[in-house]
């Protein structure tokens, strides 16, 4: 049965979802991925059998679930001999993935019927579910210990604004052990589209200084581009009012949440779907696999295709969506652009890299970056306040 939707959350249509099975995590290359999924199927079929608490208590922010495993008999031909698999907080994120209207089944799904892929566009390397729904990143011991200190603030933040918001969807917090290795992982729900593609990235700071893509990487297929690209480039966003409006009063309430946890260096991700290209590029495609006498429906996913079981089984129980259409369900940071648009285009907005304090480095940096460029100039390293002022500055004027 779907978990219920937290407080506040849109109500349109239940979420309908198949009967949950044992889920097979099948055969991935790296071993660490292969305990990851493992280890969130053990940990999603252990919480089902426990009821969620009516309210959540300061211990379940320190909690954690621990398991090592020692010369298993089951699955050896896809699982190591040895592992530890350790969720922390579990039932905090539980309770997030319920506010953000994300069934726990559809999460273990998406992330155990087939191995998460490795996406390298843009420098950062993360790991993306088969189904395109959810973003796996490696992060350090450090971000753990700083998710650690923002958790309880965070979580207190999305009940009061009743999981509206553009800040990033932390859904689950793991750390992976095998042969002495150990890695750290933070589970996110994908800021873009399970669907449409993105066609042009950039990365905002509000920031000038160092604020353009190298040649190596503008030279990607997807290049990560960022504040002097925008303007050089003259990119607007092409919105209507009431969407803008809606977006700049997420947008100013979630930085003034960072303000006052002292947080910066986030950025705003913007992703742009072009509805025009995207149909150009689907009609080639089926052009290319109707001369090669293939045909796979499911090929393009990240396109106009059906998507595959999980977020899709709620999908393929709705109207099939056309050219640019978009759940707002599922893909919460989507944005149509307006009807007198020059072109038709999908907007995905969030905020990204929300673990970065102001403390002693920062302020470090700060001092030097002062020294070189001048106390006027626009560094990416200041005190929060003015961080928060710049960024929303710039953001502003992003609209056409």
């Amino acid at each position: 049965m779907a978990a219920a939707a937290g407080p506040g959350t849109r109500t349109k249509t239940k979420k309908k979802h198949f009967v949950p099975q044992r889920v097979k995590v099948l055969r991935s290359a790296d071993p660490l991925l292969r305990v990851l999924g493992w280890g969130i199927n053990h940990q999603i079929n252990e919480l089902s059998q426990v009821p969620q608490p009516v309210m959540l208590l300061p211990d379940d922010f320190k909690a954690n679930s621990k398991i090592k495993v020692n010369n298993h008999l089951f699955n050896r031909e896809n699982l190591p001999g040895h592992f530890k698999f350790k969720e922390y907080c579990p039932q905090v994120f539980r309770n997030l993935r319920e506010r953000f209207s994300i069934d726990d089944q559809d999460y273990q799904v998406s992330l155990t019927r087939s191995p998460p892929t490795y996406e390298t566009e843009g420098g950062g390397r993360f790991l993306l579910s088969y189904d395109r729904t959810l973003v796996i990143k490696e992060i350090s011991s450090e971000d753990v210990a700083d998710m650690h200190s923002l958790l309880s603030h965070y979580h207190q933040y999305i009940v009061k604004c009743h999981g509206s918001t553009i800040l990033p969807q932390f859904l689950g917090m793991y750390r992976l052990s095998v042969d002495n290795e150990e890695r750290y992982m933070m589970v996110m729900r994908n800021m873009f589209s399970h669907r449409l593609t993105v066609h042009r990235k950039y990365d905002l700071k509000g920031s000038l200084v160092s604020r353009e893509a190298s040649d190596k990487e503008k030279g990607k297929e997807l290049p990560t581009l960022k504040d002097i690209d925008f303007l050089n480039m003259n990119q607007k966003v092409y919105i209507s009012e009431e969407a803008k409006k809606d977006f700049m009063e997420k947008l100013k309430r979630d930085v003034e949440f960072l303000v006052q946890l002292k947080i910066m260096g986030y950025s705003l991700l913007l992703g742009i779907h072009d509805v025009q290209r995207a149909e150009q590029e689907d009609e080639e495609e089926v052009k290319e696999e109707e001369e090669d006498g293939e045909s796979d429906p499911v090929a393009s996913v990240g396109s106009y295709g059906t998507s595959p079981e999980g977020i899709g089984s709620y999908l393929n129980s709705h109207k099939p969506l056309g050219p640019g259409d978009f759940d707002p369900y599922i893909d919460v940071y989507a944005i149509k652009s307006a009807e007198n648009s020059p072109q038709k285009e999908v907007y995905f907005m969030g905020l990204i890299d929300i673990l970065t304090q102001y403390d002693a480095k920062k302020k470090a940096a700060h001092a030097a970056k002062t020294v070189k460029h001048g106390a006027g100039a626009e560094i990416s390293t200041v005190h929060p306040e003015q961080y928060a002022k710049r960024f929303l500055d710039f953001v502003t004027n992003i609209f056409a």
